[in-house]
């Protein structure tokens, strides 16, 4: 018997790979998104090109029951988007309003479980300014204090959630995301990762050249391959456990450390210039005791392996814009 899955957000990095992992599983799935995949066709069954942020579209492909619903449509970015300060008030509003009106939309259609994609950023600032020993436990989120307006909406969010499990008897799942990577996210224009801009200024540099790394190169992130994530997503949707847990890589590194893995995978030597930019906290890393004890799992591809991939689908597209 089939069974249907609605991906919000499938026009997305993150969104389209698990629409291709759904597929592999059987599933008929509908996908909405503002746009197509940038990069490739969607494998979606139905795919809505439509706005969440507006209650007629979420009435719309919120029409039926589906065994799976997963909410990853926000808007998001990297660091020269989150951190500017510039885009606060369109982050906490459209992603705020599209989470209340997908969660309210499935609770009045009977559909007891969506996956929530919340995210790392909403830890507190004050535990993550050793760049050494950050403390990113799921416990450790109060008291508040995220350090940005997108750390603040996704913490809302998740008690959103977790509220309408309480309240009206759904079974919601929340999984804070670190930092996800791979072929196929977005790599230019301001939004993208640090893996992607760090492999995409390595494409773009000469042997024996210099690349521009935001402050001093010593703060300290894990990052997550995009298969892991859609690994992790899928086992916690479908597992007793409601979270919020870490789907992230307990890898840390440097950002310094991140640039020297990516030359040395392109066989190039470059100069570090540090420059002032966006830097969010100092230091974080996944901390995944919970997931283990709680899914019997946790993410285990190293990052170097991840980064190949990722370094040669860049790249290519480095090589293809280039022509």
């Amino acid at each position: 018997m089939t069974k249907f899955a609605l991906v919000c957000g499938a026009g997305g990095f993150i969104g389209n790979h698990l629409v291709r992992r759904l597929k592999t599983e059987g599933f008929w799935v509908r996908g909405v998104d503002l746009k197509f995949p940038e990069f490739g066709e969607t494998e979606a069954d139905d795919f809505v090109v439509g706005d969440l942020r507006e209650q007629r579209v979420v009435d719309a492909v919120i029409d039926r029951r589906y065994d799976e619903v997963y909410q990853l449509a926000a808007d998001m970015g990297g660091a020269g988007y989150i951190f500017t300060g510039e885009h606060d008030a369109d982050i906490m509003h459209n992603s705020a309003t599209i989470n209340l009106g997908v969660v309210d939309r499935a609770h009045k259609r009977n559909i007891r479980r969506i996956f929530y994609s919340s995210s790392a950023c909403m830890y507190p600032a004050y535990n993550q300014e050793d760049p050494d020993n950050p403390n990113c436990k799921e416990s450790s989120a109060y008291p508040a204090a995220p350090d940005s307006e997108y750390g603040w909406e996704k913490l809302f969010s998740e008690r959103l959630f977790l509220a309408y499990n309480r309240n009206h008897g759904m079974s919601n799942r929340v999984a804070r995301y670190h930092n996800i990577f791979g072929p196929e996210g977005t790599w230019t224009g301001g939004k993208e990762k640090a893996p992607a801009a760090v492999c995409r200024k390595v494409a773009m540099a000469a042997n024996n050249g210099e690349i521009e790394i935001w402050g001093d190169g010593n703060q300290t992130r894990s990052f997550l391959y995009i298969d892991e994530c859609i690994e992790g997503t899928i086992r916690l949707t479908r597992s007793e456990f409601e979270g919020p847990v870490n789907v992230g890589s307990d890898e840390m590194v440097t950002i310094n450390q991140l640039v020297e893995i990516v030359s040395d995978i392109a066989g190039k030597t470059l100069h570090k210039n540090h420059v002032p930019g966006p830097l969010g906290v100092r230091g974080r890393n996944s901390h995944n005791q919970l997931i283990e004890e709680k899914l019997g799992w946790r993410p285990t591809q190293s990052l170097r392996k991840g980064l190949e991939a990722t370094y040669a689908w860049i790249e290519t597209q480095v090589r293809r814009n280039a022509a």
